[in-house]
């Protein structure tokens, strides 16, 4: 392997691979960050659920602040979509579109993608900028609170969301992404009973109103306060795959331990590649064990000593 050798690359720049870093740079490691630069906590328009922040914080700035909190202590952090990672002896290569390195261990924190509804992509981006579109009730079920809100999905998944924000107000639509919805005959019973209304699609959302958006379907127009889609996220494991480390057949995620080491001597995954949990928090606390097994995992190989 090449003498410029990394103690860990981190792949992703987002709350996990980010926390992960501050970590790193801060055990006096050589590391990098190389991040897509598609986190979906930049999208969040604000967020109040992150401890310490009263009165909420955007994505987009405490990803700044992350960044900046790991720079401050030497972390090397470039702008680039990792396309291929391969095992090498000692460790890994990565490369990317306009670099390449070599290291010692590898963290894998690329996230997944949320999929969107059916919409025009400048409506999309504005309609989730203003919380017309939410992805996360966990997140921001507290700001629909008695609100008009509707639900696109179906299946299990469209029905878990519908009954999960139920909590937060009574007037809840669950609307077919397609022609008809897939719902379980129990399911269908518990909609009823909880008062949540079930409309065929397909569906499109087609305008963004001052306060509001307006969803399309077969049977006609309907207006929301905000949408929420529940189609499913994509999850970003194929550079995990290129080494071997074994996912979860179900989801697509990376099984960890529970520090978060894979089943790769060497490579780490932390943040909702591993767990689509979807909560900052989370993938911080992730990225916190990563970076501490990765050094601990080091210092075994060869003792961590500061020259004197």
């Amino acid at each position: 392997m090449s003498e410029d050798l990394l103690d860990c690359l981190v792949i992703g720049g987002g709350p996990a691979g980010l926390t992960a870093a501050i970590y790193l740079a801060r055990f006096h490691l050589k590391l990098r960050v190389v991040d897509a630069g598609s986190s979906r906590a930049s999208l969040i328009p604000c967020t109040h659920n992150h401890a310490g922040f009263p009165d909420g914080i955007s994505g987009e700035e405490l990803i700044a602040r992350m960044k900046a909190q790991a720079q401050k202590y030497g972390a090397a952090i470039e702008t680039g979509r990792v396309t291929r990672l391969d095992r090498d002896e000692g460790g890994f290569v990565a490369e990317w579109g306009s670099g390449r390195a070599t290291a010692r261990t590898v963290l894998l924190a690329t996230g997944v993608t949320n999929r969107r509804p059916a919409m025009d992509e400048s409506l999309h981006d504005e309609a989730l900028a203003r919380g017309l579109i939410r992805y996360c009730p966990i997140c921001d079920g507290y700001e629909v609170t008695d609100k008009k809100v509707g639900v696109i999905g179906s299946g299990g998944h469209g029905v878990a969301e519908a009954v999960f924000l139920r909590g937060y107000t009574a007037d809840i639509t669950l609307i077919a992404p397609h022609d008809s919805h897939d719902v379980a005959a129990e399911d269908q019973e518990r909609l009823r009973e909880l008062g949540i209304t079930v409309v065929d699609g397909p569906c499109h959302a087609v305008a963004a109103l001052e306060d509001a958006i307006v969803v399309e379907t077969a049977g006609g127009h309907h207006t929301f306060d905000s949408v929420y889609p529940a189609l499913g996220s994509d999850v970003h494991s194929e550079l995990a795959g290129q080494i071997g480390v074994a996912l979860n057949g179900e989801t697509g995620c990376i099984l960890v331990d529970s520090h978060q080491r894979t089943s790769v001597p060497g490579a780490y995954a932390a943040g909702d590649v591993v767990l689509g949990l979807d909560q900052i928090s989370h993938a911080m606390g992730e990225g916190g064990v990563a970076a501490t097994t990765i050094r601990n995992d080091l210092a075994k190989e060869r003792p961590l000593l500061r020259a004197g």
